[in-house]
């Protein structure tokens, strides 16, 4: 069997284990690369936790993906791109759907879909590879931007660290419906319900440097995830 074989495929699961086992509300967990995927690639941060000395960060970066493989980027001298390369980090992305009213502060909460992924940080050297993960990034943004404007030059690339994590572990966390008032006597006159969440994309303003004939980008009408 060879190396290609050996690939994960969209449809395996990741394993549940110690590190990326939903232990709280177990049954909200979903393990399979699908349920993940989907939530990353709608998603547009992720917050990613290393140690940096002594002390944990938790740093906001853009990212993109291709297949298992989850690239960041920053300046090669930042403290996320010197502080993880070769480590372990934790990466989280969250997407809010709704707020859920119930009749207790208790059992108030929200509708969410999350994801935490596990995996070592590797800074990428070769030239080329940097420049894929740099499109994934810029993909995952603003699909289709990557071919509209020029390539970035060689002293960009080189200024700019990128990482890829592989990804080892990970879970989602999935929240749907209503309020669970799991207690005998409810309050009737007591409003409960959800109030929904949604990521509005709005209307692209020019720089007032364009001049007024030329066109919106065709890849901004890309840039809804749905």
């Amino acid at each position: 069997m060879n190396h290609k074989d050996k690939s994960p495929q969209p449809s395996d699961p990741f394993a549940p284990a110690r590190i990326n086992r939903v232990r709280q509300i177990s049954e909200r967990g979903h393990y399979d690369r699908e349920s993940i995927f989907a939530i990353l690639d709608r998603g547009l941060v992720a917050h990613v936790a290393f140690v940096d000395g002594d002390r944990p960060v938790v740093m906001p970066m853009a990212y993109g993906r291709d297949g298992d493989r989850f690239f960041i980027h920053g300046a090669k001298k930042s403290r996320a791109v010197r502080a993880t390369q070769g480590f372990a980090v934790s990466i989280g992305v969250t997407l809010v759907d709704g707020l859920v009213v119930a009749r207790s502060i208790f059992e108030s909460s929200m509708n969410y879909r999350s994801v935490v992924l596990h995996g070592h940080a590797m800074e990428i050297d070769d030239h080329n590879e940097k420049l894929h993960a740099l499109r994934c990034i810029s993909e995952h943004n603003m699909p289709g931007r990557w071919s509209e404007v020029r390539a970035p030059f060689d002293s960009e690339v080189k200024r700019t660290g990128v990482l890829e994590v592989a990804i080892d572990a990970a879970s989602a966390k999935i929240r749907r419906g209503p309020p669970l008032d799991d207690y005998e006597e409810i309050d009737l006159s007591v409003w409960s319900g959800v109030v929904p969440m949604h990521t509005v994309i709005g209307q692209a303003i020019a720089d007032s440097s364009v001049p007024q004939d030329v066109p919106v980008p065709a890849s901004l009408s890309g840039i809804s995830k749905g």
